[in-house]
């Protein structure tokens, strides 16, 4: 059986109209012409998949090599739940203009309409220029048949809720949820494990290949979740030298640290793999069981699989900040191994 270690992945970018030219420095890459938006992190997407940089593994696609040993690297209950397949996807974005008015349908709705998984997701700001903004959730009470109007009209950004950012700001964006990240921000994004994107409103623009971007205003109004919250932005503590918890939801748990000294984790109670995102600082990445070390810089990602997760993350020039995500399946582990603990004591 071979030895399982933390995944390093080849560059997966997406030029964008909307990108900008700040997600190749970040990474370390050389600057090109091209605006970037969107680099795919970690994903089996098949537009998108993430190819191993590192170890035995190098050249191969990720769901390939999850293929090789389900069940180690993704964790008993994630595929059981999720049939062997990563059901996360994560990137890095960066929005020199205004993306699209969107909304993601729920698993419901996704799988009735295109046989996919829903998406729900979570942006972690890293870096805004002053005085960005973007748009999460409507600021008032609109029908269906206002959201028809306003789409009509080219208003429906005037009904949408708008917040300013900076450096750390989070937003859960469930299923439903109208948004669009907007000009001046770098994020993380964590989501479920899909493309599926309705379109409501481009601003008349035209996309990479000149023609209008396709529109989805009848898909969105079956999608959208028109109840008006009183705060969309999501708290939460100070993350130094600890991990925090800013979500934990039933599609992934993320946290962030901030390390200015080595930091033990050992997540194997949660039965999961993790992703572990760097946004500032290089570190590296220790396995306790193996004593195998990964050296994750900034701006890059890994993926550590479940049968290893109890690993020390060890700053390297002073402070690092890690973005992590994994499925929360504690008390499904816990009972798992309640049962197995009755059955043999009980024959």
């Amino acid at each position: 059986m071979m030895n399982l270690y933390p995944l390093l992945f080849e560059p997966n970018l997406h030029p964008v109209v909307w990108g900008g030219k700040r997600l190749r420095p970040y990474k370390g890459l050389s600057l090109t012409d091209e605006p970037i938006g969107e680099s795919w992190e970690v994903s089996v997407v098949p537009s998108g998949m993430s190819v191993v940089s590192n170890g035995a593994f190098a050249g191969k696609d990720l769901a390939s090599v999850i293929g090789t040993s389900p069940t180690r690297i993704l964790g008993e209950t994630v595929v059981r739940k999720y049939g062997g397949k990563l059901p996360l996807l994560v990137k890095f974005i960066d929005a020199e203009k205004d993306l699209s008015i969107q909304v993601h349908p729920n698993d419901e709705m996704a799988k009735r309409e295109h046989g996919k998984m829903g998406k729900s997701e979570i942006w972690y700001v890293i870096d805004a220029k002053p005085g960005s903004f973007l748009y999460a959730g409507f600021k008032e009470n609109i029908t269906p048949e206002e959201y028809k109007r306003r789409i009509s009209e080219g208003t429906i950004v005037e009904t949408l809720a708008k917040h300013e950012v900076k450096k750390g700001d989070v937003f859960y964006l469930p299923a439903g949820r109208v948004h669009a990240i907007c000009g001046g921000i770098l994020l993380a994004e964590v989501q479920q494990s899909s493309d599926v994107t309705y379109r409501i409103y481009d601003y008349d623009r035209p996309g990479m290949d000149g023609c209008p971007r396709e529109l989805h205003t009848e898909l969105a109004a079956q999608a959208l979740d028109f109840r008006v919250e009183d705060d969309y932005r999501t708290l939460y503590a100070d993350p130094n030298n600890r991990a925090t918890c800013i979500i934990d939801s039933p599609y992934f748990t993320v946290r962030v640290t901030e390390l200015t000294e080595t930091f033990h984790r050992n997540l194997m109670k949660y039965d999961s793999f993790i992703i572990s995102m760097c946004i500032q600082g290089d570190c590296i990445i220790r396995v306790r069981s193996t004593g195998e070390e990964v050296l994750l810089h900034e701006g890059w990602s890994t993926l550590i699989p479940a049968a290893i997760a109890d690993y020390d993350v060890v700053p390297i020039y002073g402070k690092t900040r890690v973005l992590d995500t994994f499925i929360n399946n504690k008390d499904e582990s816990l009972g798992r191994r309640i049962t197995r603990f009755l059955h043999v004591t009980n024959k």
